[in-house]
C-alpha cells in the first residue's frame, strides 16, 4: 500500500515537473492572447456554418447561451452581449475581411497544435494538406457536430418522459450532467485529434475526464470568488467583464494543456521514474548501440534502445535524440529510425563532455558495476577528475579572495 502511494505521488510530482518544462504557464498565456482574438470569428464560423443548415437555424444563439451559461463562471450575460454583437457586424465584413477573420481562426488551431506538438515531444508537425484538412475538418465539421448534438439533446429534453410529470428516475439528474459529458467528449477529441501523434482513446479519455473534473472545480471556485471578493468592481468598474474573462481563459488553458501532459504520460506510467544511471552514463550506452548498428548497417529505434537494457520512455529518448542531433552526431532516415551521421574517430569525450547539458555524475552517483565495454574507462576518469579537483580547489575561500592576507 505505501509502494501504491509513493507511486502515486512520483507519479503526479513527475507530471508537475514535466509541465514547468513544457513552460506550460507561458503557453497558457500564448493561447489565451490568441484566443482573445480569435474568439469572434470562431463564433462567426460556427454560426455561419449552422445558419447554412435549414434544420439548425436559430441553433447557433441557444449553442452559444448553453456555453456560456455552463462554462463561463460569473458575467456570462454580459460578455455574451459584447461577443454577440461584435460577432452581427463580423457577418457584415467583405470577403477580404471574411479571409483575414479565417486567417485568424487557423491561427488559433496552428497554435494549439504546437502546443500540444511540443508535449508529445513531436518532432515533425503536420505540413500542407494534411494541416488545412485538419482545420478544415475542424472548423466546418465541428459546429454541425456541435449543433446536431444540442438539437438531439433538445429533442430529447423536450420528451414528456424526461421533462414532464411521468419523468423517469434519474434522468434529471443525467441532464444536469450533459456539460460535464460535452467537457469530456471535446476534450478527448482535442488529445485524440490534435497532437501530430497516435494517442490511444483511452489514455485521450482519462486525460478529458480529469481535465474536465478539473473545469468544473475551477469553475465553481471562480464562481465563488467572484461573488465574495468583488473588489476587483471596484478597480475596474463596468470594465472588469474583461479582465475577468482573460483571467477564466487563462486558467481553462492551463486546465487543457495539464490534461495534455496526463493523456501523453499515461503510456510511460511505468517509465517515468528516476532511474540511478545519470544522463551522461544513458547518452554513453545510447552511442554505442548506434556505434555498433551503424557497422553492421542498421538504423537504431527506440524499442532496439529499450531491448538492449535502457528502457527509455518516449520523452527521455526524443530528449537524447535532440542532444545528439544538435551534435550532428545522428540523422533521422525515415520510419522512425536514426542512423549515426559523424565519424566518431574525429569527436572526442571532451567535446560530448563540454556540449552536454548535463552535469558530470559524482562518484557516489556511479553504479559498482555496470555492463558497458565503457565503463570501467569512464568510472576511472572520473574517479582521477575527482581527485585532481579536490587537490586544486582546496584551499580555503579567504586565501582566493585575499591572497595578501594569506601569506
Amino acid at each position: 500500500m505505501h509502494q501504491r502511494v509513493s507511486t502515486f505521488i512520483g507519479f503526479w510530482q513527475f507530471l508537475f515537473r514535466r509541465f514547468i518544462d513544457n513552460r506550460g504557464a507561458n503557453t497558457a498565456a500564448a493561447l489565451t492572447y490568441t484566443t482573445l482574438f480569435a474568439v469572434v470569428p470562431m463564433m462567426t464560423v460556427t454560426f455561419s456554418m449552422l445558419s447554412a443548415i435549414p434544420a439548425f437555424q436559430g441553433t447557433g444563439e441557444q449553442v452559444q447561451s448553453f456555453i456560456f451559461r455552463n462554462f463561463v463562471p460569473s458575467a456570462g450575460e454580459t460578455l455574451q452581449q459584447y461577443l454577440s454583437g461584435f460577432t452581427e457586424q463580423a457577418r457584415q465584413l467583405t470577403w477580404i475581411g471574411v479571409v483575414v477573420l479565417a486567417a485568424t481562426a487557423f491561427w488559433m488551431l496552428v497554435t494549439i497544435e504546437k502546443a500540444f506538438n511540443t508535449i508529445w515531444r513531436v518532432r515533425q508537425p503536420r505540413r500542407g494538406v494534411s494541416s488545412f484538412l485538419l482545420y478544415w475538418a475542424i472548423l466546418s465539421l465541428g459546429p454541425i457536430l456541435l449543433g446536431g448534438g444540442f438539437a438531439i439533446s433538445t429533442y430529447i429534453t423536450s420528451l414528456s418522459l424526461i421533462s414532464g410529470p411521468d419523468a423517469l428516475l434519474g434522468i434529471k439528474t443525467l441532464l444536469t450532467l450533459m456539460p460535464l459529458l460535452f467537457s469530456v467528449a471535446a476534450f478527448t477529441l482535442l488529445y485524440a485529434t490534435v497532437p501530430n501523434a497516435q494517442v490511444p482513446l483511452k489514455h485521450a479519455w482519462l486525460g478529458g475526464l480529469f481535465a474536465a473534473v478539473l473545469f468544473e472545480v475551477a469553475k465553481m471556485l471562480f464562481g465563488l470568488y467572484v461573488q465574495l471578493f468583488p473588489s476587483y468592481q471596484l478597480v475596474y468598474g463596468a470594465f472588469a467583464t474583461v479582465p475577468l474573462f482573460l483571467l477564466w481563459i487563462y486558467l481553462s488553458w492551463l486546465i487543457v494543456l495539464f490534461g495534455a501532459e496526463l493523456a501523453c504520460n499515461l503510456g510511460s506510467s511505468q517509465q517515468w521514474r528516476a532511474r540511478a544511471v545519470p544522463p551522461l552514463l544513458t547518452v554513453l550506452g545510447i552511442l554505442r548501440i548506434f556505434y555498433d548498428y551503424q557497422q553492421r548497417g542498421r538504423k537504431v529505434r527506440l524499442k532496439d534502445v529499450q531491448r538492449h537494457g535502457w528502457p527509455l520512455a518516449d520523452y527521455e529518448w526524443e530528449d537524447m535524440l535532440a542532444f545528439l542531433e544538435r551534435q550532428q552526431l545522428v540523422a533521422p532516415c525515415g520510419a522512425g529510425g536514426w542512423v549515426l551521421c559523424r565519424d566518431l574517430q574525429h569527436y572526442t569525450v571532451q567535446q560530448l563532455l563540454l556540449a552536454s547539458p548535463w552535469p558530470l555524475p559524482g562518484l557516489e552517483q556511479l553504479p559498482g558495476a555496470f555492463d558497458e565495454p565503457w565503463y570501467p574507462a569512464l568510472q576511472a576518469s572520473l574517479a582521477t577528475l575527482h581527485e585532481q579537483q579536490q587537490l586544486l580547489f582546496s584551499q580555503s575561500l579567504a586565501s582566493w579572495l585575499r591572497p595578501e592576507q594569506a601569506e
